[in-house]
């Protein structure tokens, strides 16, 4: 699974204006919301259900936040540069800045699982979210997230 199967241009957010945790997660299920043909309060309700369960700020200033529904048929991303960070009661307790939503299907189940993961291992690399934090266009923070992953192979 690649990052560009998840997210096109029109679903970043290069410079969210958000103050909090739960007004960035209302403005980006607003644009989920738009995106998926899902209504803004169900898609806002489920990710902050999930949030109760744990945080989804995993540390290094980045959170993934995420949730399945049984309205969607295909897996969902919304990718948010936050213009400010803010407390995301992260496990590091540090604030976030990058924000990577995801939206599954009930029935992803590893799809789903897969996806998260990929997302993680592009948010563990320091220079890419250098890079991410570096920019406020758009179509530059879309490029950096969709660029093939390097291998080290010969």
């Amino acid at each position: 699974m690649n990052i560009d199967d998840l997210l096109q241009p029109e679903r970043v957010i290069a410079n969210l204006k958000s103050t909090s945790k739960k007004q960035a997660l209302q403005d980006m299920a607003r644009r989920a919301a738009e995106l998926s043909g899902m209504h803004e309060r169900t898609v806002f309700e489920a990710l902050l259900e999930r949030e109760r369960l744990g945080t989804t700020g995993i540390g290094n200033g980045i959170a993934i936040p995420h949730a399945r529904f049984g309205e969607i048929d295909r897996l969902y991303g919304v990718f948010a540069r936050l213009e400010k960070p803010i407390d995301f009661e992260a496990v590091d307790d540090q604030p976030v800045d990058l924000v990577f939503l995801l939206l599954a299907p009930e029935s992803a189940g590893a799809d789903h699982l897969k996806a998260l993961a990929r997302i993680s291992r592009l948010l563990r690399d320091k220079s890419v979210c250098d890079k991410l934090r570096g920019s406020d266009n758009r179509d530059a923070i879309y490029a950096l997230l969709t660029e093939p992953p390097t291998s080290n192979a010969a």
